[in-house]
């Protein structure tokens, strides 16, 4: 007779582990974005120089494209729930020292500890799914409600800021992290199983302190090359040095006894593969959302919130795809969604290309929700793919390549499109010409899924 009435307990209780770590990764992706909005009422309110300003904006972006692969041994080595709960208080903590920052400096202090917080969250997230649905079909359901997660808050980072600066001002864009992570951490602590701990396995500090200085190079580069151009020597010195100390790290990661990458993993083709197809998946997508935003903005006269509206049709997709192809991976195994995925994704920035110097909005509907639906549908078989090619004890340290990877291709996509629409002679042959190269990428994603992604 008790059977009706406690049937409903294990389905809510293995939901928990992935409403926790969703929310955590969704505050991570989201403080990304919603920031752009803000930074115009900041300058003004704190009266901050240029150079202020594109500090509080890139600061975040580059501690947390830097730090990942440390966030991601650390959790190997300390246990993945314990450096994710770490992630989230400081993340957390920072949101509420920017909300009441008083000056740009403690502003921008405040930003470098929040991207160290979110380097501590993402690779964990991914591991401690892996942890909480061992079974392939519940798995790939969760990687993909994560995945939608990163479309969903990107997507509408600019609505739900505009909304929040122009009702009760810029310190809720932070303050509104609080109640969310505070959930997180509860939800974790309470419904997340402790995750191993490898004490045996060493840090690689001369390693990470590598891998730090060649992303953080790498990104500052990138961002710095849509506002000052490819060719400007500042950008062309950070390529050079990002190269130096990628080498550097190659060479160490040969002779360590206990790598924090071993040269191992990235010789799995499903590994590098997936890894190379997240960076380009991402250049596409991020572009895209980044071109088209100023489009919107600067050439239509948008608000940020009417933007963010317009954006909405990619949104929408996103969420619905990535279910969708949860649900069919145990059916049709990674590569199909992949690769249909990155093809319909090509077939909608392509369609944008084609359609014109001046289409009308109706006209940029479909392309918007094509690309949504096709990043989002693709991501999940992408992420499934490089999490089972790492062993158990790797599975921080591939979840942090995933997602460095994603990282670089979001700056590189975010700057070749500022680029284009720079040094174009008109705006729209400029945003046209990034989004066939958008599609382009998409393309070649889909190709590199075909031969690495397992059948």
């Amino acid at each position: 007779m008790h059977l009706p009435r406690s049937a409903p307990g294990p389905r809510r209780r293995s939901r928990a582990p992935l409403l926790a770590v969703c929310a955590g990764y969704f505050m991570v992706i989201l403080d990304v974005t919603i920031i752009n909005v803000a930074v115009p009422v900041i300058g003004r309110d704190l009266s901050a120089s240029l150079t202020g300003i594109q500090w509080i904006t890139d600061g975040y972006t580059l501690v947390l494209a830097g730090f990942l692969l440390t966030g991601g041994a650390l959790g190997d080595r300390l246990g993945n729930r314990r450096v994710f709960c770490w992630g989230v208080a400081v993340f957390t903590a920072a949101s509420a020292a920017c909300a009441l920052a008083p000056r740009v400096p403690f502003l921008v202090a405040a930003r470098l500890l929040e991207g160290l917080g979110a380097a501590l969250i993402v690779p964990g997230s991914l591991a401690l799914l892996q942890q909480a649905y061992p079974a392939p079909a519940a798995r790939a359901r969760a990687f993909g409600l994560w995945g939608s997660m990163a479309g969903i808050a990107a997507s509408a980072g600019p609505l739900l800021g505009g909304l929040l600066v122009t009702a009760v001002g810029w310190r809720w864009v932070f303050l509104i992290n609080l109640p969310v992570g505070a959930a997180c951490l509860v939800l974790t602590l309470r419904h997340v199983a402790r995750s191993p701990r490898r004490p045996t396995r060493a840090l690689d500090w001369p390693a990470q302190c590598a891998v730090v200085a060649a992303v953080a190079l790498l990104t500052a580069a990138l961002n710095e090359a849509g506002r000052r151009g490819w060719s400007d020597p500042a950008v062309l010195a950070g390529l050079g040095l990002a190269v130096t100390a990628a080498a550097a790290f190659a060479f160490r990661e040969r002779l360590a006894r206990a790598p924090a990458l071993p040269l191992s993993l990235l010789r799995s083709r499903a590994m590098s593969g997936g890894a190379v197809i997240g960076l380009l998946f991402n250049f596409g997508f991020y572009g895209m959302v980044f071109t088209a935003s100023l489009r919107f903005q600067h050439q239509r006269g948008f608000s940020a919130l009417r933007t963010g509206l317009a954006l909405f049709p990619a949104v929408a997709m996103t969420m619905f795809a990535s279910v969708l192809s949860g649900r069919l991976s145990r059916r049709t195994g990674d590569r199909p969604l992949v690769i249909s995925g990155m093809l319909l994704a090509a077939l909608g920035l392509a369609g944008w290309a084609a359609a014109g110097a001046h289409p009308a909005y109706p006209l940029l509907v479909a392309p918007m929700m094509a690309a949504g639906f096709g990043t989002s549908f693709a991501l999940t078989g992408g992420t499934a793919t490089v999490m089972g090619a790492a062993p158990p004890a790797y599975s921080g340290t591939a979840s942090a390549l995933f997602n460095t990877t994603r990282q670089i291709g979001s700056a590189t996509g975010v700057a070749l499109g500022g680029s284009l629409l720079a040094t174009a002679g008109d705006y729209s042959a400029g945003l046209r010409t990034g989004m066939a190269v958008g599609a382009l990428a998409y393309l070649a994603a889909a190709g590199l899924a075909w031969l690495c992604v397992p059948a």
